[in-house]
């Protein structure tokens, strides 16, 4: 979890295959734990070709079966489909948007965004205008597991929202105030 933390979490992510990869994990994580998931993660991506979107958009009755029974992952009937048919619908926004990244990360304006100073973990938010904009837009397009607190915190993770306290590392430098003259 630290790794995850200190490499990954809140870092701006622009690569389409890890974009599809975080937030098919996403849905996987929904009821579960983070850990659960990222503990699972290697298995994940080996069950599901290194989240290669046009390969499991084709995938077939078989496919679906052989993931099911798959002990390294989470096997929910309803995640697995989801995965599937949101690949269908990822390439179809890459289509008409040029790149999954383009089209995701107009919710927040292209930018990072960033809680106001001061928030603890226990004072983050579970969701927010961006993250409900994000999910109903995801969903008028067919896809399924993104809701709007999987929806945040899919941003969290691929660095649209930067969530780091103010004492984390990773926060954005704070501004100071200038000195009067």
């Amino acid at each position: 979890m630290l790794r995850y933390h200190d490499e990954e979490w809140g870092v701006p992510l622009h690569d389409d295959r890890a974009l599809f990869e975080f937030l098919v994990l996403g849905g996987f994580q929904a009821g579960l734990s983070w850990r659960t998931i990222l503990h699972k993660r290697e298995s994940f991506r080996r069950a599901f070709h290194d989240f290669d979107a046009s390969r499991i958009a084709h995938y077939s009755d078989e496919d679906r079966r052989r993931r099911l029974s798959d002990p390294t992952i989470v096997r929910n009937r309803l995640k697995i489909d989801a995965a599937i048919t949101n690949a269908g619908h990822f390439l179809g926004v890459k289509k008409e948007f040029g790149s999954f990244d383009n089209y995701i990360w107009q919710f927040t304006g292209q930018k990072t965004l960033r809680n106001p100073e001061g928030v603890t973990p226990s004072t983050l938010p579970a969701s927010t205008g961006e993250s409900d904009a994000m999910s109903r837009h995801l969903k008028r397009r067919g896809f399924h597991f993104v809701g709007t607190t999987i929806c945040y915190a899919f941003m969290q993770t691929v660095g649209m929202v930067n969530d780091h306290i103010d004492d984390c590392f990773r926060a954005p430098a704070q501004i100071l105030p200038t000195s009067p003259q």
